[in-house]
């Protein structure tokens, strides 16, 4: 594991899970949705193509919030994981990179 990595056990990750699915039942999120605007990469897609991404995930520390829940299209949500926000930035780097050669 690397700095970044915290140890939870099973029961924290559930507890977390549980209150994520809450929240993408709360009028806050179904608004969030509305927008349909993925955080990470800025496209546009109808509300049921959008899923809730963490940006901490929860299995390295992150909480079901509002202040740590975003819309997320499905390709960004399964290509970033369980990536911090520092380390997502690394390989859309290394991505960029990729391409221009």
């Amino acid at each position: 594991m690397d700095d970044f990595s915290i140890e939870l056990s099973e029961a924290e990750i559930k507890r977390e899970r549980d209150k994520s699915r809450e929240l993408r039942r709360s009028r806050w999120w179904k608004n969030r949705l509305a927008l349909g605007r993925c955080h990470w990469c800025g496209g546009s897609f109808p509300p049921e193509e959008l899923t809730m991404d963490h940006i901490v995930p929860v299995t390295r520390g992150g909480k079901a919030s509002r202040n740590n829940v975003v819309p997320a299209c499905k390709e960004c949500n399964n290509r970033k994981k369980y990536l911090l926000p520092m380390e997502w930035e690394d390989y859309l780097q290394r991505c960029r990179k990729d391409d221009e050669t």
